[in-house]
């Protein structure tokens, strides 16, 4: 994912966050952000990241974010 699709991700996720859970989630990311710019992103870290993730997410929205996810991850694993 290039700087702009990172940037687009992590604002998707940010405006679903719980309330007070902002600075986790960005952390959480800006760390995935970081191997994937290193290029140690791995599927491990995919499967340690989701659910991390979905403990953050206001439960009304978490069907959404899923289906991000998994299209992300779906991508992730074709390159």
């Amino acid at each position: 994912m290039d700087k702009q699709g990172q940037e687009k991700f992590m604002e998707f996720i940010l405006e679903r966050v719980q309330e007070g859970k902002e600075a986790e989630a960005r952390a959480v990311l800006a760390e995935n952000f970081k191997k994937q710019d290193e290029g140690t992103f791995s599927q491990e870290d995919i499967r340690a990241f989701i659910p991390k993730m979905m403990g953050l997410i206001k439960p009304e929205r978490l069907a959404e974010v899923q289906a991000v996810a998994t299209r992300f991850s779906g991508e992730f694993g074709q390159r």
